[in-house]
């Protein structure tokens, strides 16, 4: 499929990969794409790259919220081929090197292969390289406390429970915040739409994932980028607060 790119502000574009998301902060030909989707959503990302009048060689950083397969992807492309700086919260470092893994499991996807939208998931997951490893050689740590000095600004916020180093971005002039996986607005095997976690065996820990969701409704902001699923207009306060609700 093609990625879809949908400008969300001036020089802020998401970008829709195969069930995943990830998105372009542009400011002037330079560029920082926050995550990557899966393997398969390579050409996406060059396509997405190009609709937005960038490239692959004006992309200034790769930041991950996380470093599951369907994030990672091209990352590690971008490093080697373009010179691509990866950066990632210290505690997701080793995560992208691959030297341990928080992701569900064939096993847990098996267990859970009853549930509507489990099987065709996983199936596609399979086409586009989701079980795929694609770690990243040379991963680094942000390099600065507070706002990064790439396209856009954003400021690494730490969320752990889906992983141990999941971040999100937040874009606090553009009242944008960029969530990864810890609050989504969508998933192929979510039967609700609007703000909410992932289904409990996607997440490394459920708990922190929960205490996570009052770190992200304390930011300021009313436009909700995620991992998974469309964008979301609304305060992030309620946004979290529904994503809560919804998990007890």
């Amino acid at each position: 499929m093609r990625a879809e790119v949908h400008q969300v502000a001036d020089g802020t574009y998401l970008v829709h990969g195969n069930n995943v998301n990830w998105v372009i902060l542009k400011d002037g030909d330079a560029v920082t794409l926050v995550d990557t989707g899966y393997p398969g959503d390579r050409q996406g990302v060059l396509e997405s790259l190009a609709a937005v009048g960038s490239s692959p060689e004006a992309v200034a950083a790769v930041l991950i919220t996380h470093a599951h397969n369907d994030h990672l992807g091209s990352a590690e492309h971008l490093r080697a081929t373009y010179g691509v700086p990866v950066y990632l919260h210290p505690a997701e470092v080793g995560h992208a090197r691959r030297e341990f893994l928080q992701q569900a499991t064939v096993g847990d996807v098996l267990r859970n292969i009853w549930r509507p939208g489990v099987l065709s998931w996983a199936v596609h997951t399979v086409k586009v390289g989701g079980t795929e490893q694609h770690p990243v050689t040379a991963p680094e740590p942000f390099p600065a406390d507070g706002p990064l000095d790439l396209p856009g600004r954003p400021v690494p916020v730490h969320t752990p429970g889906h992983t141990d180093g999941h971040c999100v971005y937040h874009l606090p002039d553009a009242g944008i915040v960029i969530s990864g996986d810890a609050l989504v607005s969508g998933h192929a095997i979510s039967r609700v739409e609007g703000p909410q976690l992932l289904t409990d065996f996607f997440h490394h820990d459920r708990a922190g994932a929960i205490a996570s969701l009052k770190v992200i409704g304390s930011l300021e902001g009313d436009v909700l980028l995620p991992g998974h699923g469309p964008l979301h207009r609304g305060p992030m306060r309620a946004a979290a607060e529904q994503a809560e609700e919804r998990a007890s």
